[in-house]
């Protein structure tokens, strides 16, 4: 992981990109281009289970609704998360990179015929503008027709997944992936917060999708606050060098991070001090071969 010396840092976090550096997209109506001009996102991971809390800007070149598709490895718990989360981790970084050298350590690298359906949905509830199911693959020989009749039982009058992503899709299947969060979310040519989602569930590395936008075309700057107990140093998916520290990692204490978010919190119960910090992840989403994993 590469690094530079720690500056004041913008309060948000913003992905430059005409696509969803996180998820697959599905436009409702074909030949929509969706774009998502702003993105917030923060990783809390305790070794065995990870908070990922999202937030996104979208809007699209007419009326549609559209689904994202984001595979996780474990079933997650969803519910509404708090966006000023973002910001207090930002503020505190910025007010610990302000203090004297000295007293900042750290270190880098250290640092057939089925009886039974191919899906289920085990979670669904709308959100704000969100309309969200989380579905268990079955069979996943035949989940990518059962997600286009989920499309049509959704309203799309015709739904086809395009091929690209049909075959990202399969990969994860391959890799035993069997949980994947469809959104559903109305979208227009005004841009749109939508409200910050937190996603909880076991994984035993930090777990970060970027394999799923691999169909999307166009440059992406991912910059991701990642919370742990310390600093990581194994990357097993996308290469290290792909994933830059732009400022010292900060310590912070447990009371610190209480004032944050009282679920983070909860994750490192008995944890005195945690490592927080931001990454960067560049390059052409077409380039994506791998997520982001590391512990």
């Amino acid at each position: 992981m590469t690094k530079m010396g720690g500056t004041f840092l913008a309060v948000m976090l913003v992905v430059c990109s005409a696509a969803h550096a996180d998820r697959g997209s599905i436009p409702f109506n074909p030949g929509v281009s969706i774009f998502e001009p702003k993105q917030r996102a923060m990783i809390a991971w305790d070794g065995r289970e990870e908070i990922l809390l999202l937030s996104t800007d979208l809007r699209a070149s007419e009326a549609t609704e559209v689904l994202e598709v984001i595979p996780l490895p474990s079933e997650p718990e969803v519910k509404k998360g708090d966006v000023e989360v973002f910001r207090r981790a930002t503020m505190l970084i910025n007010k610990k990179l302000r203090q004297p050298p000295a007293t900042r350590a750290y270190a880098v690298g250290a640092k057939g015929t089925r009886a039974r359906p191919a899906g289920e949905v085990t979670f669904h509830e709308k959100i704000g503008a969100h309309d969200i199911s989380v579905t268990h693959v079955l069979d996943s020989g035949g989940f990518v027709e059962w997600v286009e009749e989920y499309l049509r039982s959704m309203g799309a009058s015709n739904p086809t997944i395009p091929e690209p992503l049909k075959q990202v899709v399969d990969e994860y299947l391959e890799e035993r992936f069997s949980w994947f969060v469809f959104d559903v979310v109305s979208l227009d040519e005004e841009p749109k917060t939508n409200e910050a989602i937190q996603y909880r569930f076991a994984t035993d590395s930090l777990y970060y999708p970027l394999k799923i936008t691999r169909t999307e075309s166009g440059e992406t700057s991912i910059e991701l606050l990642v919370l742990t107990t310390s600093l990581l140093s194994r990357f097993s998916g996308i290469p290290t060098e792909r994933v830059r520290l732009l400022h010292d990692p900060v310590t912070i204490s447990s009371r610190e991070l209480r004032l944050l978010s009282e679920e983070m919190a909860d994750l490192f119960p008995d944890w005195d001090a945690m490592k927080l910090r931001i990454w960067r992840i560049t390059g052409a989403l077409s380039s994506f071969e791998s997520d982001l994993i590391a512990n």
